[in-house]
């Protein structure tokens, strides 16, 4: 049997048919007078949305459309921008554990990791987002901010390019490559019970357990529970992480009013997890990445993280076709750190030294939105009108203590291990680790208004919107808690996107949109010290080509978007004078060509470079972590003549970046391959799945990535030959 025919076991999205939903609605309201419609399976909810979840592409790795911030869920043959929805599908059968092991499969995008912990951070064309800035359901920062576990969504969206208009500054100020935007799990119409375990090298278990149901008439109230537990020692030597999570969401569908809402936990705790390698000053070259088993950390240094969030979403019907909708979500997170920073001193023989950092943070989130959608037509023109307001408030508290002048030798390629150094006189430290105080408070405020266009039979698409937005954010003393000046600052964001499509198959797009970043705080010494610049305003230039037709799909963009960045001048003031500019050509392809053949990757130049940076020997460099060129490159085939085998090969190839501003400094480039096997099966009317995978198949010692702070090239090495196994039961 076709694993096609079984999707509704595996839970895949599909969309919620509105017109048969308002037809059966209208059945139901009239009585035994009206005909008995046939009924309609919904398998995927629609999670408080009319519009759904996009219905997946030929093939079932990614979606026809995607989530557009406040233009809701779009066709991608109607979205002025470049979106790619990847499926639940997708996910589980590349036995993704997080959102950068899904991303690994995408052409724009290379993970990275944040600056002195383990955060995930993402390269979108070229410029960072941290994992801070993740979206839920539209809504920032409700998911753990340093690991998301993949059992927490449904689909990874990535919606590249600026996207102030359409998703609002981001909290940490990133997004000006793009967004990433998590949809939530919701029970289908189908019972689902699966359990799954796993096992990963070196000794990896994993458990999990995904549950859905559908109670009441017709099935309007829905809930899902996944839990999951993971731990073990990974693939690098003593390194070892545990992980528990869990959800419970829940749905209601009327016949206008939709609700839904999720609570869930997350605890991820590592224990001796590798370390980035920042450079010292004195290094004139990047060192040969070590066996890629190595690690570098020291006994003693761990990272403990839980989290606990939540958010609740509703959409009423006001009228046919006018909708109002409210959310609000809500995160509150518990980190404390006790790590060892390593700085190579001497690239040939690979001498280092490092020195403790303890550090402890707590996080509270905040934050929601309201809006409203309406269509209607004046004469020949149909307009699609939305308006919305959002708030975002976020309180992080914090201290360290940092040892920097007890700095020991060590060596990346023969490691030197030692108890945990007693603090010395000389270290440093800030508020108390026991109780982190105040830190720093971040309050985000936006106004939206937009409208799409359409003309000559939806043929040509114009999309026309502003956001007003205000920036807060205000930092404390350590210690003191004294507070400081706040920065307080409000700009109109504007954008302008337009389709034209040549026939159903092919559209031409074209969008003019912004992003938006609190500006810089002038450094010493500068005669104007302490002095914050008006927001950094992106502004990006985008023109491409979509085609959808015959089971296979593709996508051409050419883009171009400058970053403004601070820098001393001649007279010793600190301005918004230069420039990062990121030039490039993202080309994608994905579906099913052939019946039984599926593909997925593509390839992205990238011209990105630093202009005037006041400082000569800058100008026209490359901007530090990101290559000239990056390709991904997936295939999946179904065996003949064994129904429900398929074997699927991957290839990632990243090229040379640099460490450092004056590209002096150059990592070279890495290829990995990956591959997988999976089997699906029947025993006794329950589903069986079973998944082998191996990941850097042929054990390449590589730096993963160059820096995924801005302003930083400190190195991350890849992972070493990985192999999982997994078995999924349905019952």
């Amino acid at each position: 049997m076709k694993r096609t025919k079984k999707v509704a076991c595996l839970a895949a999205a599909l969309p919620y048919c509105l017109a048969g939903a308002q037809a059966h609605a209208q059945g139901q309201d009239q009585g035994a007078t009206v005909t008995q419609l046939e009924s309609i399976t919904v398998e995927a909810s629609a999670d408080a949305s009319a519009q759904g979840l996009s219905p997946a592409f030929a093939g079932g790795q990614v979606a026809r459309g995607g989530r557009a911030g406040i233009l809701g869920t779009r066709d991608n043959m109607d979205t002025p921008f470049s979106i790619t929805s990847y499926t639940s599908e997708f996910i589980q059968d590349r036995q993704a554990r997080s959102v950068g092991d899904v991303l690994q499969a995408d052409p724009g995008v290379r993970v990275a990791r944040g600056f002195g912990n383990f955060q995930e951070s993402y390269f979108i064309r070229g410029f960072i987002l941290s994992s801070d800035d993740v979206a839920y359901n539209g809504l920032y920062s409700l998911l753990p901010r340093q690991y998301i576990a993949a059992e927490l969504f449904e689909r990874v969206e990535v919606l590249r390019g600026a996207s102030a208009f359409l998703t609002g500054a981001t909290p940490g100020g990133g997004g000006i490559g793009g967004v990433i935007n998590l949809l939530p799990k919701r029970a289908s119409n189908e019972p689902l019970t699966r359990i799954t375990t796993g096992w990963s090298s070196d000794a990896q278990g994993q458990v999990a357990a995904d549950i859905a149901r559908r109670f009441g008439p017709e099935g309007r109230l829905g809930l899902r529970i996944n839990a999951a537990a993971h731990g073990g020692e990974t693939g690098v030597d003593h390194e070892r992480n545990r992980l528990g999570v869990g959800s419970v969401g829940v749905d209601w569908r009327g016949n206008r009013l939709r609700l839904s809402g999720d609570i869930g936990w997350q605890d991820h705790r590592l224990k001796q997890p590798r370390p980035n390698l920042s450079l010292d000053g004195g290094v004139t070259s990047v060192p040969r990445a070590p066996d890629a088993k190595t690690n570098y950390a020291q006994p003693w240094t761990y990272s403990d993280e839980r989290d606990v969030f939540g958010s609740l979403r509703g959409e009423y019907d006001l009228a046919d076709k006018v909708t109002a909708w409210a959310a609000y979500g809500m995160r509150k997170s518990k980190e404390a750190n006790s790590l060892s920073s390593t700085t190579v001193i001497d690239s040939r023989t690979g001498d280092a030294t490092f020195y403790r950092f303890d550090n402890a943070r707590k996080d509270k989130i905040s934050t929601g939105e309201v809006g409203m959608r309406a269509k209607l037509r004046t004469g020949p023109v149909g307009h699609e009108l939305v308006a919305s307001a959002a708030f975002f408030e976020q309180e992080v508290k914090n201290a360290y203590v940092m040892d920097w002048a007890n700095a020991l030798p060590t060596n990346i390629y023969d490691p030197v291990y030692y108890d945990r150094p007693v603090l010395s006189p000389g270290h440093l430290a800030g508020n108390d680790l026991d109780s982190p105080a105040l830190q720093r408070r971040t309050r985000l405020a936006s106004y939206a208004i937009g409208d799409t266009l359409s003309f000559l039979d939806d043929r040509i698409l114009l999309t026309l919107g502003v956001r007003h937005q205000r920036l807060y954010y205000r930092e404390y003393a350590y210690d003191t808690r004294a507070p400081g000046k706040p920065y307080e600052k409000r700009r109109n964001s504007p954008a302008a996107g337009v389709v034209f499509k040549l026939s159903p198959q092919v559209s031409l797009y074209a969008n003019y949109i912004e992003g938006l970043a609190q500006g810089d705080t002038a450094p010493a010494p500068a005669i104007n010290q302490g002095e914050s610049l008006p927001p950094y305003v992106s502004r990006q230039k985008e023109i491409g080509l979509k085609y959808e037709g015959d089971g296979l799909g593709a996508g051409l963009a050419l883009f171009t978007t400058k970053r403004p960045r601070g820098y001393i001048d001649a007279d010793n003031v600190f301005s918004a004078g230069g420039e990062d500019r990121h030039r490039g050509i993202e080309l994608t392809v994905f579906g099913e060509p052939v019946r039984g053949v599926r593909v997925l990757g593509g390839l992205t130049w990238l011209d990105a470079k630093q202009v005037d940076t006041g400082d000569s020997a800058l100008d026209g460099k490359r901007v530090i972590g990101v290559p000239r060129m990056q390709a991904n490159m997936g295939v999946e085939w179904d065996i003949p003549g064994v129904p429900g085998l398929t074997v699927d090969g991957r290839v990632v190839y990243t090229g040379a970046r640099y460490a450092d501003a004056a590209n002096t400094l150059r990592a070279p480039s890495w290829t990995r391959l990956d591959a997988g096997l999976r089997y699906v099966t029947d025993i006794d009317g329950r589903m069986l799945v079973l998944r082998a995978r191996v990941e850097n198949l042929t054990n390449r010692d590589y730096w993963m990535s160059v820096g995924g702070y801005p302003g930083s090239g400190y190195l991350v090495l890849g992972a070493p030959r990985t192999f999982m196994l997994s078995a999924s039961m349905e019952f």
